[in-house]
């Protein structure tokens, strides 16, 4: 299993090069599991940068994935998690969110570059 963080998901979408580069990285939707931070994160994003019915097309695709509200134990877990390492509180849901469901996480977020479990992309130009 693998979760996309929402910087992976961005690059991806825009077709960045790192975008491209990491889009072998993507997993199936059967084995991609979506925090609905991320979803959260991605509706913003898009909302922000892009037409309105993309909202709804990538949103309704994420959908198609394994999608992990949060609930208590990756609250909890997150909380550990941002202590420990000081993320952010969406990182540390992410990062929560992997680690309960035994996936790894696929991000172009310097933030994760040395924890365990992560396949870190770093943004190159454009």
């Amino acid at each position: 299993m693998r979760v996309v963080d929402t910087s992976a998901w961005i690059e991806w979408l825009r077709r960045s090069p790192t975008g491209q580069a990491l889009a072998v990285e993507f997993p199936t939707r059967q084995r991609q599991v979506v925090p609905t931070i991320v979803q959260l994160e991605l509706a913003h994003w898009l909302a922000r940068e892009t037409a309105e019915d993309a909202v709804a097309a990538v949103i309704a695709d994420s959908q198609q994935c394994v999608v992990a509200p949060l609930d208590t134990r990756i609250a909890v877990r997150a909380a550990e998690l941002k202590r420990a390492h000081g993320l952010a509180t969406a990182d540390a849901i992410v990062y929560a969110t992997a680690l309960v469901y035994d996936a790894d996480v696929l991000t172009c977020d310097a933030h994760f570059k040395d924890l365990p479990g992560v396949v870190y992309f770093a943004k190159t130009g454009a």
